[in-house]
């Protein structure tokens, strides 16, 4: 609110009205002509002197704008303290509306009551059924001549199966509730799969124990007219226990082995025994380390081996990452040099795939790995993203069983070996991880709203992964492009002597932005990569984005191509501004490259526009 201006107070020079009835508090400047002795107001006379001759006075009052204070009573006026509301009831009226309020309770409790106990056979034939909730009214509506199902669909399925798909949509349209049991989440659920249907081919719909079959036999019930009967005959009855069941919270399969790595007694022990200590290295101050020659002393004691052998154990240690140089200088060395443990690195508190202690079995192969968070987050996109992979459900995924299993599996990254990963595995995994990580970072920290939120989301939120901290900033500029300079940055995200540089992509390839995803709606849509034929899959996720009404127009009155603004963040990656045209003709639809070429081939000169990228959460 603005300063309050003074109120302007015309009296006339003999008049005996009381000063402290006038109130200085409004918010406007209103002159007020008051008659001495009267209750007359004239706030429209243009001369006070005009209304001073006569006995009848007119006048009228100018109330103050609503959202001005309200004048307070001239004190002495009243009796009762000012802190007390202006209307209040007598002890009489408030026991009444006491017992009123209870009354009225009271048989708000005795109806819903009575709703819950209403015979049953009064709502057989009725058609729609109403529910008395607390607060909440649901009502259930039956098409005509339509029976409600008792029973239970359940279908057999795979990630990035073309058929599960159709079955998966066909259920959808028809509003029909279904349990999926996909086995490259439960790989478990793959021997019941043999053993009910004979093989291992998906999809395998069942209404309640009954086998139905794949999609062949689904479209032909169809075509028949005989799905609806089939429906209401097995589905009509309670879904019997022998039918298959749907997945339940729990730890994957029985039979896997955890095979604990051969270092890992050696590591508890030494990590009770070391020194761990607070120290300062060439003028830097580092937290909880150990020298090299103190840990080579603690494995002679305990192992009972000579210094050469223990100085060849420092290095197993870590080769498997359970320890690193403070600084990254060197593998490990006996002497003055200081390591520390995993666990106490820097940067674990942001990781978000370590739980609190350093996972001790034998790493996994990391193409294994990396195949197996592929088909657990396409699983999450089949179940919880729109179709066109532009919108997600990240409440139904952060509940679901499928995102518990991936937080299981990337724990598994800690000190897993990405070097023995191919050039395509490598260009895969870290393009699934990104597109993962920005999920799993809107779950737990939360989209960021503003320019400020945006460092802790890209560059803060972490995992460990092969013993070194990977951000969704350090794995698109560091990794994917090369070790590139961020928009907007004047420092590379890797600095030299880095071992993150050993994965750095030695030449950039532009269609790696169309493939990763960052949980806003500029970004192209979200998708998961095989390695094999990931360059054409990079390809068609290129051309569905530039179908997009923000990926790429084209004015033809104007000369201008409309671009999205990654090309101007990215300009390094895709070269000159004047050739970027003819890059992206080989990604259009016949539409706009039809209008480019006409652009391009006139001879004129072509402008470059850049679009507007919208941040804002892709719900």
């Amino acid at each position: 609110m603005e300063n309050p201006l003074p109120l302007a107070v015309d009296l006339p020079a003999d008049s005996d009205f009381p000063s402290h009835y006038i109130q200085t508090d409004f918010d406007a400047k209103i002159a007020l002509n008051l008659h001495p002795k009267t209750d007359a107001f004239n706030a429209n006379s243009p001369n006070p002197s005009d209304d001073r001759s006569g006995s009848h006075h007119k006048g009228t009052i100018i109330p103050p704008h609503s959202l001005l204070p309200k004048p307070e009573a001239p004190p002495g006026l009243l009796e009762r303290s000012l802190s007390l509301p202006e209307t209040f009831d007598s002890p009489a009226s408030a026991i009444g509306k006491f017992f009123r309020e209870k009354s009225n309770s009271v048989s708000e409790v005795l109806k819903r009551i009575s709703s819950l106990t209403k015979d049953d056979d009064e709502e057989e034939g009725l058609l729609v059924k109403e529910f008395n909730l607390v607060g909440v009214k649901v009502v259930k509506t039956l098409k005509q001549g339509t029976k409600e199902l008792k029973g239970r669909i359940s279908f057999f399925s795979r990630s990035n199966c073309r058929d599960c798909t159709a079955v998966r949509s066909f259920l959808r349209e028809r509003n029909l509730s279904y349990v999926e049991i996909n086995i490259d989440v439960y790989p478990g659920r793959g021997k019941e799969l043999r053993e009910r249907t004979g093989g291992a081919s998906v999809p395998q719909l069942f209404f309640n124990e009954k086998l139905i079959g794949g999609l062949v036999a689904l479209n032909s019930l169809r075509n028949s007219g005989m799905l609806e009967a089939k429906m209401e005959e097995i589905l009509g009855t309670k879904c019997p226990e022998d039918a298959p069941a749907p997945p339940v919270y729990g730890f994957d399969e029985e039979g896997e082995v955890v095979v604990m790595d051969e270092m890992a007694e050696i590591v508890r022990v030494v990590r009770q025994r070391v020194p761990i200590q607070d120290r300062i290295t060439k003028m830097k101050f580092v937290k909880n380390c150990f020298s090299g020659a103190e840990l080579v002393e603690e494995l002679i004691h305990q192992l009972d081996c000579g210094r050469k052998k223990a100085v060849e154990i420092g290095k197993q240690l870590a080769r498997r990452h359970f320890i690193h140089h403070v600084f990254g200088d060197n593998e490990f060395e006996d002497g003055n040099h200081f390591y520390r443990f995993l666990e106490h690195g820097p940067f674990i508190p942001k990781c978000y795939n370590f739980r609190g202690v350093v996972n001790d079995s034998e790493p996994k192969d990391a193409a294994a790995v990396s195949r197996r968070l592929t088909c657990i987050m396409s699983a999450i996109l089949e179940s919880y993203a729109s179709d066109d992979r532009l919108h997600l459900d990240y409440l139904g995924i952060s509940n679901s069983e499928e995102f518990r299993r991936y937080i299981n599996v990337v724990e598994e990254l800690e000190r897993v070996d990405l070097l023995t990963l191919s050039h395509d595995e490598k260009l895969a995994f870290f393009l699934n991880l990104h597109n993962s990580m920005a999920i799993h970072a809107v779950i737990r920290i939360g989209h960021p709203g503003g320019m400020i939120d945006r460092r802790p989301f890209f560059s803060d939120f972490m995992y460990v992964i092969g013993g070194h901290p990977y951000s969704l900033n350090s794995i698109r500029n560091g990794i994917l492009r090369g070790n590139r300079r961020p928009p907007f940055s004047l420092i590379k995200p890797f600095s030299k002597g880095d071992k993150r540089l050993e994965l750095s992509f030695d030449k950039v390839n532009q269609l790696i932005h169309f493939g990763m995803w960052n949980a806003t709606r500029g970004s192209p849509s979200i998708r998961f990569f095989r390695c094999q034929g990931i360059e054409s899959e990079l390809k068609n996720a290129a051309r569905e984005y530039f179908q997009r009404e923000d990926g790429m127009q084209v004015d033809l009155a104007k000369r201008t191509v409309y671009l999205p603004r990654i090309f101007k963040w990215y300009s390094a990656d895709f070269g000159p501004e004047k050739d970027i045209p003819n890059w992206i003709i080989n990604y259009l639809d016949a539409s706009k490259a039809g209008l480019l070429t006409h652009l391009i081939s006139d001879g004129g000169s072509v402008n470059i526009a850049y679009q507007d990228y919208d941040w804002s959460l892709n719900l």
